[in-house]
């Protein structure tokens, strides 16, 4: 059996594939322990708060050790493969840490079947400290003092008594139940405390002393861990739905919200999609009623340029943006994301309706990439598609206004004074009161829908 030195060894770290990262989660491992790899290719798929990505290695050799399961969370800067770059064969039994996250914390797991897509909105850089981790006993010998800033493991698993190792998580379930994790008997992978630790932990008494704890103790332990599974299912907060009630909880209240309406005629934008659609000059292309709402928030900015700014606490500047990158919410079967078409208000038509096309079908196969949903200015969400009438949308983090589409329903109409059917529609501008006031804010409104009443202010207005 050929032995592998530490000098023939190279560790590839979870990288940051987004911008401030801090953790992305391994969906699926394409290579196995034994497998030899060559310098460029993929050898899994992690999924961060922004999107789902492949990674590509960067070494020649054969993989010596997985470090981590498919479906666990690993943070940025943690090694995660270790090749042997020598190319000596793998060691006859496969390294206990490949097979040991298999058992990972039950609360990590994902359900079967999943496609990977990306996610939602995008999340600020965080200032949250990374958990040191050890690394496993059998892997390389330089692994352990690199992995763990604590100094050597412990000879013996034993609780480590400087921090206790769990996921963000689990601290937070702990601290809710009132759980001193220090007094928490770990059972997960290289000593790791897993939500099921941390529920048998609620059962017993606090003081520890005494074995018979009060009866009221173990009471509100059944109502957190123990559910009735024919009734209920509990599906793990990751991934895209975290990610977004993170960005929403944060931007519901930092900032304050005003939203406004407007029901309008738009009989004939519609008819000029129809006619576009049959124009040369858009064979090929999406042509629909977004692209023409699109382009008519993009006049209205054009005429209320303050509309297009950010607001930047740390140095009380308001940040008004000589560009618009424009971004369009999707729905995915993982959950909304919100990629950006950059520098639209240059663009044409055509060019507009190219770029949607391509958003769109980028989207639902997943392979947005993380810039794609970075820097938006402005933001359209189309409810129509689902047959409501309108909503109040909450403001991407970092944006100043988002325009939701309603369902667009053949209504009566008062129409060059007599009752007809209409094309009609309702728009909800949300936009933020410390950058916008209501009069921006109306005026805006009132620019999208006066040029969808009458789509020719398109060439008059542009």
């Amino acid at each position: 059996m050929t032995t592998m030195t530490e000098a023939s060894v190279r560790e590839f770290k979870m990288p940051d594939v987004g911008e401030g990262l801090t953790e992305a989660e391994i969906l699926k491992w394409y290579v196995q322990v034994g497998d030899t790899v060559t310098d460029g290719q993929v050898v899994c798929e992690v999924e961060t708060a922004k999107a789902a990505v492949e990674l590509p290695i960067p070494y020649d050799g054969v993989v010596r050790e997985l470090r981590f399961a498919e479906g666990t969370t690993v943070d940025v800067g943690t090694a995660i493969i270790a090749v042997d770059v020598a190319g000596g064969a793998a060691p006859g039994p496969a390294p206990a840490a490949a097979a040991e996250p298999a058992a990972a914390p039950a609360e990590e797991a994902e359900p079967q079947g999943r496609t990977p897509v990306l996610v939602g909105y995008g999340v600020a850089a965080s200032s949250t400290k990374r958990r040191p981790r050890k690394g496993p006993e059998v892997a390389v010998a330089a692994a352990p003092a690199e992995l763990n800033g604590h100094g050597p493991a412990a000879p013996a698993p034993a609780p480590v008594k400087e921090r206790p190792l769990a996921k963000p998580p689990v601290r937070k379930l702990a601290k809710d139940l009132g759980v001193d994790l220090a007094r928490v008997v770990p059972s997960g992978p290289d000593g790791i405390i897993t939500r099921e630790d941390v529920h048998a932990a609620v059962a017993p008494a606090e003081p520890v002393v005494e074995a018979p704890a009060p009866a009221a103790v173990p009471a509100p332990a059944p109502a957190v861990a123990g559910y009735d599974s024919a009734r209920e299912t509990r599906i793990p907060v990751k991934g895209v739905r975290k990610a977004t009630a993170q960005a929403m909880i944060g931007s519901a209240f930092t900032a304050p919200h005003v939203t406004e309406f407007v029901t309008v005629d738009v009989t004939r934008t519609m008819k000029l999609v129809e006619e576009l659609k049959q124009d040369k000059e858009f064979q090929g292309l999406r042509v629909n009623p977004l692209l023409l709402i699109a382009k008519a928030l993009l006049v209205a900015i054009k005429r209320n340029p303050e509309v297009n700014a950010s607001w930047d606490e740390a140095a009380q500047e308001i940040v008004l943006k000589h560009y618009v990158n424009l971004g369009i919410a999707a729905a995915t079967p993982r959950g909304l994301i919100v990629p950006n078409i950059k520098d639209a208000q240059d663009k044409t038509l055509p060019q507009l309706s190219a770029a949607l096309g391509e958003l769109v079908t980028t989207a639902r196969e997943g392979k947005t990439s993380p810039a794609a949903m970075q820097g938006g200015t402005v933001t359209i969400t189309n409810v129509g598609v689902f047959g409501v009438d309108t909503g109040t949308p909450i403001l991407n983090p970092g944006e100043s206004a988002i325009l939701a589409i309603g369902a667009i329903k053949l209504q009566p109409w008062v129409h060059k004074g007599k009752v007809k059917p209409r094309q009609v529609t309702t728009l909800a501008l949300s936009f933020d009161h410390r950058l916008v006031d209501g009069e921006l804010g109306s005026k805006v409104l009132a620019d999208v829908a006066a040029i969808l009443e009458q789509p020719k202010r398109l060439i008059s207005w542009a």
